[in-house]
């Protein structure tokens, strides 16, 4: 595994007023950013950063440099799908709602200061286009360290500004993902207890079997952990809400290694393990990302090219219809160039043209506090809005 290691001085604001300034809010209170590692390891969605506060970042969401965004007047949509193969349609479509995830080295976090909830106008601009919105949040804030950690009682405030958020998509008729985005790592600690794991989830399920349009993502982009402990703790989970009540609830489990769907059948060895996972209700759904730059991590605009795409899906396609599991990408991400938007035209096209083997795809990524952001499609002036949505109507 190959590491980079960047020093720079990033100024962050702080004086955002909640839920509204588009900042770079993932870092949150101003601070100097002094150190950042970057996992450049052939990892899908490999980003991680740790600043002078402690503790680590999820790289995606801070930023690296200054950049200028691609001029969507440059994007047109690309043809759809050239083949003459048979489309399945998705039955999930949508967009990652970021910003409750944000200023993960402060724990609790103040609301508007270190992190945010997705605004309702985001919701309301794409729930008529879109029917799936995933939701990032972090398990240190629902479930202090200070009062117990896993094991210990629900922060209320945090968990009420989930169900608020969760209420609010399903309400629209949308489907929400609870996605706790911890990378399989609590409070600095890798987790490996199955049994804790268990019933946490079995704990927060419980909070939202009720809600049909809810789906349950058991963990964002573990790494730096073995394929058959991430195995072992998703089956843990699965186990856990199904434990709850929650019975027809669709749970997304996700690999080792960033969960990177163009690693999935090489060194991560998710391929080995994964296609022995188990759900009584057989209803469960591989989860993958997939980032279309040269190192995957979804650090750059420049696409490696217009066929890069298709080609990091193919393997992983091959391996859910050997194994007769559906797959779920739960991050795609690129720049709003023509080579890029004609990469995401391609792997749109390679998974519905795979006999229904993905069950759907979400943009990563929309929310308040991404500003300039070269992916953001958060309405209405995220750079990215008038690409990826035209492109993204001709797979709705």
């Amino acid at each position: 595994m190959k590491t980079a290691l960047f020093s720079l001085a990033v100024a962050l604001a702080s004086t955002a007023p909640a839920l509204s300034t588009a900042v770079w809010g993932q870092c949150g209170v101003s601070v100097y950013v002094n150190s950042w590692l970057w996992d450049r390891a052939l990892t899908a969605g490999s980003r991680q950063c740790t600043v002078s506060l402690g503790g680590s970042l999820d790289y995606s969401q801070c930023q690296l440099g200054a950049s200028t965004p691609m001029s969507t007047s440059s994007a047109p949509g690309a043809t759809v799908c050239s083949s003459s193969s048979a489309r399945t349609k998705f039955t999930f479509f949508g967009v990652n709602e970021s910003g409750a995830e944000f200023g993960n080295t402060v724990i609790p976090g103040r609301l508007g200061k270190e992190y945010t909830w997705p605004e309702p106008s985001s919701i309301n601009a794409w729930v008529s286009s879109f029917n799936t919105f995933r939701i990032p949040f972090l398990m240190e804030r629902v479930s202090p360290p200070s009062t117990g950690g896993m094991s210990g009682p629900f922060n209320d405030t945090y968990l009420d500004g989930l169900k608020t958020t969760v209420s609010y998509i399903t309400g629209k008729g949308g489907f929400a993902v609870i996605d706790p985005h911890n990378f399989m790592i609590f409070n600095g600690a890798t987790i490996t207890s199955t049994s804790d794991f268990q019933v946490w989830w079995q704990k927060l399920a419980t909070e939202f079997k009720t809600d049909k349009n809810v789906i349950f993502d058991l963990q964002n982009e573990p790494h730096d952990i073995s394929a058959q402990t991430v195995f072992n703790l998703m089956q843990a989970g699965i186990n856990g809400v199904r434990a709850s009540g929650a019975m027809e609830r669709l749970i997304l489990v996700e690999g080792t290694s960033y969960t990177g769907a163009w690693t999935w059948t090489t060194y991560s060895g998710n391929d080995d393990v994964f296609g022995a996972i188990k759900d009584p209700n057989n209803n469960v759904a591989i989860q993958m990302h997939q980032y279309l730059d040269s190192d995957g991590s979804g650090t750059s605009p420049t696409c490696v090219s217009s066929t890069i795409g298709a080609e990091r899906l193919q393997a992983a396609t091959q391996w859910l219809q050997q194994h007769n599991l559906k797959g779920f990408l739960g991050e795609l991400g690129a720049g709003n160039n023509t080579r890029c938007i004609t990469a995401v035209t391609g792997a749109l096209c390679e998974m519905q043209q795979a006999g229904g083997a993905w069950l759907g795809a979400l943009w990563w990524a929309a929310g308040p506090w991404w500003g300039d952001y070269y992916q953001s499609i958060e309405p209405p002036n995220g750079p990215a809005v008038s690409a990826i949505v035209s492109t993204f109507k001709q797979f709705m």
